[in-house]
């Protein structure tokens, strides 16, 4: 291994590894963040696949469109829902971070979605996503956003990963992953498990069960809602890692990005990388509410499935809103001397101090 390759956390995984009151690092992270210059080794068999599946989904909608039967899309939509849960509430809620319990049969349920997803098993998401989270926007980040848009979209996978990426994860703490049977009977048969999941079982269903043609069961619940799903989860590691607003932690690239939660139900990513083992989405009960993935895990919850559910205090939001936070925060960021005037008109009322008196005015 070079003698530079040496990652230094720059954020957290789970609240065990936080050194403040507020549940944070006792260091400025945003001075960790770089992109040493590199010269990428590329995996052209997975930049053919990605030109294959975007170029294929554009047929798939047209498709969609022009001559499926509905019960084609609705099923395709249904299915994207079942492997954006597994995906969402299982290898990253559950088996990443930890931020609740699950019995074993929500677990074998959260697999199986998982595996139907195929954005590889739990075991190398949650180990990458942990990389990701420890070693936030540095060049051990194996989608590190300072590398740009494109890079933390779906470059990273484009290319092999470098010397940090590799070590970072070797440093990663994966026995828990190691002593849940549902993660390692997926990971030994994954390979088996996941073109059956994924690719035949939406094809099959549609023919056999409403006469779908094989050219629109082919294109629209397989291709196209794989194309869709990746994308998803890619857009919140690159659109919600550049655009929005830091409200929790304006050291962290993450954002909050209400654009990228309405397409990916997932964005409010600067309160998930300020607190990522809450199981929430945010603070907000609302958009909580009409978020499935927590819906999901709140219903399992009710009949038992979920338990031991994390979530931060109110108490303690505040207090690192107030110590880290941008000024955006919409009960904690008025008197932040970074939240300039334009924004402040741009919010609501705003205060300017002049002699002892206080002059307020309300944007028009």
């Amino acid at each position: 291994m070079p003698p530079n390759v040496d990652p230094i956390p720059s954020g957290v995984v789970f609240e065990t590894d936080t050194q403040t009151s507020d549940l944070g690092l006792a260091k400025d992270v945003s001075k960790l963040k770089k992109a040493t210059p590199k010269k990428h080794e590329y995996v052209w068999t997975n930049i053919i696949w990605f030109l294959f599946l975007h170029i294929s989904s554009v047929y798939g909608l047209y498709l969609a469109f022009t001559s499926a039967k509905w019960q084609t899309n609705v099923f395709a939509f249904a299915v994207h829902l079942m492997c954006a849960i597994g995906i969402g509430a299982g290898s990253h809620r559950l088996w990443t971070h930890r931020s609740y319990k699950a019995r074993t049969p929500l677990r074998i349920l959260l697999m199986i979605w998982q595996t139907m997803g195929f954005q590889d098993s739990i075991f190398e998401w949650a180990r990458d996503h942990r990389t990701h989270h420890k070693y936030a926007d540095t060049d051990a980040d194996p989608h590190n956003a300072e590398r740009g848009l494109f890079f933390s979209h779906m470059g990273w996978l484009c290319c092999k990963k470098s010397p940090e990426v590799i070590e970072g994860g070797k440093r990663i703490n994966l026995t828990d992953l190691y002593e849940d049977p549902v993660v390692m009977f997926q990971k030994r048969h994954y390979l088996k498990m996941m073109p059956i999941l994924c690719f035949v079982l939406p094809t099959v269903i549609p023919v056999y069960f409403w006469n779908e043609s094989w050219l629109n069961a082919f294109f629209i619940p397989t291709i196209l809602r794989y194309t869709i799903g990746i994308n998803v989860v890619w857009s919140v590691n690159s659109f919600a890692h550049k655009y929005g607003y830091r409200p929790y932690d304006k050291s962290l690239n993450p954002r909050e990005n209400i654009g990228v939660w309405m397409i990916c139900l997932e964005g409010y990513h600067n309160y998930h990388h300020t607190f990522p083992w809450d199981y929430r989405v945010n603070e907000h009960p609302i958009i909580n509410m009409l978020t499935p993935t927590i819906v999901f895990i709140e219903a399992m919850a009710k009949i038992g499935q979920a338990y031991d559910l994390k979530a931060v205090s109110p108490e303690i939001i505040k207090q690192r809103t107030l110590r880290t936070g941008d000024g955006t925060h919409h009960l904690w960021g008025w008197d932040d001397p970074e939240f300039t005037e334009r924004l402040r008109r741009q919010y609501g009322t705003v205060h300017s101090i002049v002699g002892d008196e206080i002059k307020q005015g309300k944007h028009e």
